[in-house]
């Protein structure tokens, strides 16, 4: 039935975003090694607009410890290094003038451990997202099996739905799997 499908595609759709947005909140948890990404979502007031960082500024890696920015505009450095400052990342800029350089310190094996409970959090959020898709789309599936479609293709449909959610939560598992091997490489 062309309804069952729909509502098989829009599960898959929805998982598929659960997983990004997982994947890109684990990468803004930083593993004690300097990354581009670590910068990714902060905004910076530029003509009265908030723009993202990556748009006013290059931002590069010289080593595994040094983030720097250099702004596209020198007139950016303070409102870049204060949007740094604000941000929940606890990095200290520091402003030469031309650029902001940033130096990321080593973790302490603490810090690992507290960050790898994060990265846990957010991929289990992320898996409590991908069971509520699933909920979603069995409760469509339930509702059309009320208003008449066959039995026997809402129990394929429901059992397309479960395996769908196994491969999107293996997905988030391996994800989860390599950030907390990234984190604790020292």
């Amino acid at each position: 039935m062309e309804e069952i499908d729909l509502y098989l595609d829009d599960a898959e759709e929805q998982m598929k975003k659960a997983v990004a947005h997982t994947d890109n909140v684990l990468l803004k948890i930083r593993a004690g090694k300097a990354s581009t990404s670590m910068l990714k979502g902060i905004m910076v007031e530029y003509y009265g607009a908030n723009t993202p960082l990556e748009q006013v500024s290059s931002i590069n890696t010289p080593d595994a410890r040094t983030i720097t920015i250099r702004p596209f505009e020198k007139t950016l450095i303070g409102e870049i290094e204060s949007a740094i400052m604000n941000s929940d990342l606890g990095l200290n800029p520091m402003n030469n003038g031309d650029s902001i350089i940033i130096n990321v310190p080593a973790l302490t094996e603490e810090r690992r451990k507290d960050l790898v409970k994060q990265a846990r959090s957010e991929g289990e959020t992320g898996k409590i997202s991908i069971r509520n898709i699933r909920k979603e789309a069995n409760d469509n599936l339930k509702d059309l099996q009320k208003d008449g479609a066959p039995e026997d293709a809402i129990k394929a449909a429901e059992e397309s739905v479960q395996k769908l959610t196994d491969s999107y939560i293996k997905k988030l598992d391996d994800l989860l799997a390599k950030k907390e091997q990234d984190i604790m490489t020292i």
